[in-house]
């Protein structure tokens, strides 16, 4: 089992970046696929991105592809999620999450959920 915490969240200008991270307690972080997923009110979540074990293979929504950013540090056992030149659509709830086995994109292929951190972007 795996414990997620995310961090990193907070108010930004259109334009402007944030990094969220995500950190993972246990020592088999190595073993978990891990995915970015986002949820604004009164819309389904929705996958933004996931990243395979090793961190080599990578999957982002069509709409992020460009500006987000997902990386892994297994030594840390924290995902990240650099997230540039940010929209006001952006602005949702994001979570990660973690599945054992190869990536997946649907949330319904992941085992863990971290709390959520909001992000807000301003016009």
């Amino acid at each position: 089992q795996v414990q997620l915490v995310e961090s990193g969240g907070g108010l930004v200008q259109a334009g402007g970046s944030l990094r969220l991270s995500c950190a993972a307690s246990g020592r088999t972080f190595s073993s978990y696929a891990m995915g970015w997923f986002r949820q604004a009110p009164g819309k389904e979540r929705d996958v933004v991105a996931a990243i395979s074990r090793s961190g080599v293979i990578t999957y982002y929504a069509e709409s992020m592809k460009g500006r987000f950013t997902i990386s892994r540090d297994n030594a840390k056992n924290t995902v990240y999620l650099q997230m540039n030149s940010l929209k006001p659509e952006d602005t949702a709830v994001y979570y990660c999450a973690a599945r054992t086995g190869p990536i997946g994109r649907g949330d319904v292929a992941y085992d863990y959920w971290g709390q959520g951190t909001q992000v807000t972007v301003s016009s």
